[in-house]
């Protein structure tokens, strides 16, 4: 019995010598597979100008994996409201609560999920690229859908189509607000670890009951790639880790093969970065990986739990997702 809903969260990757149209054919058929293991939901990731990630478009590809599955709730991890007017975002949603009722979340997230001159690219102001405008922003999306707010524009599809809303976050800023609007709040635990504690305390101190929520609920994003060995998981976790270091340096490029990424020159600097980015995420064997996921558990509290695997090969990427449904998730328990 699996006690811990477990989720995913794909950021269709491209790797070396592969194209984008085949990252996002392997994004569907992981979706497939997921949805055969009984993961409870499939979330992609806005993100621009990194060659390494081809789901720039969240609810283009929402639409294709939800059409090639059919149970699993699918969904945003998230659109990032600063990058989009709430308008073209209600349509975008509605016409996919339209097309596949009651599968549909929308993850909403603060940040422009970009570098700032590919943001101001997209939004086109300077002055919708500020973080202070995200509560208005967000008000007048929810609006859109509900319309208790009666004005001149109405959202076709959108109105009383409305999706799962999440607001998604990796500081206290999202999680005080997602407490009090009493939405359900989604941690971005794989790359901001160190502020995972605060911020579900924050968002359960904040909580308000709602039309949305009677008690908080928390789900937790962690790294986790599981392999037949600890060996074998650390031999393919190389490629997301030299791709990270590669953008932090302003160098991005796409996912390189495990072969490139043992072979790469990590200098102490970066290998120490290497080491504190694992912290607190799963990679091993199944042993391994129950023991982490147990403790991020137990320390997190989280309701909910929602994996990410970057790694170069798909069947590989698949395996990760087998191995812990088969052999991690019944030993799970909140």
């Amino acid at each position: 019995m699996i006690d811990v809903p477990l989720s995913v969260l794909d950021l269709a990757p491209v790797a070396a010598g592969a194209t984008a149209g085949d990252a996002l054919r392997h994004t569907a058929e992981l979706a497939r597979r997921t949805e055969e293991l009984g993961y409870h939901r499939f979330w992609v990731a806005e993100h621009h100008n990194m060659p390494a990630i081809a789901s720039a478009a969240p609810a283009v590809l929402i639409a294709h994996v939800a059409a090639a599955t059919s149970r699993i709730r699918v969904g945003s991890g998230g659109v990032m409201l600063p990058n989009h007017a709430p308008l073209v975002v209600a349509e975008q949603f509605g016409t996919l609560e339209a097309l596949h009722p009651g599968r549909i979340d929308l993850g909403i997230g603060r940040a422009p999920g970009t570098d700032q001159a590919t943001a101001l690219a997209l939004r086109r102001t300077v002055e919708g690229l500020s973080a202070e405008n995200f509560p208005q922003e967000l008000a007048d999306l929810i609006n859109y859908f509900t319309g208790e707010r009666p004005g001149p524009i109405t959202a076709t599809p959108g109105r009383g189509l409305l999706p799962a809303i999440w607001l998604l976050g990796s500081s206290g800023f999202s999680a005080r607000l997602a407490g009090l609007l009493g939405l359900p709040f989604a941690f971005a635990h794989h790359f901001s670890a160190a502020n995972t504690l605060p911020a579900l305390a924050l968002y359960r101190e904040s909580f308000r009951p709602s039309r949305w929520l009677e008690q908080p609920y928390a789900m937790v994003a962690v790294n986790a790639i599981c392999a037949e060995t600890d060996e074998r998981a650390e031999w393919l976790a190389g490629p997301a880790e030299l791709s990270f270091l590669r953008l932090r340096a302003g160098r991005p490029a796409a996912l390189a093969t495990p072969e490139e990424a043992a072979a790469y020159p990590y200098t102490d600097l970066e290998r120490q970065f290497i080491a504190e980015r694992r912290e607190g995420q799963a990679l091993g064997s199944p042993a391994t990986v129950r023991r982490q996921l147990g403790d991020l558990l137990a320390r997190t509290e989280a309701d909910e739990l929602m994996l990410t695997t970057m790694v170069y090969d798909i069947a590989d990427r698949v395996r990760s997702y087998e191995l812990i449904a088969e052999k991690v998730a019944g030993g799970l328990r909140r």
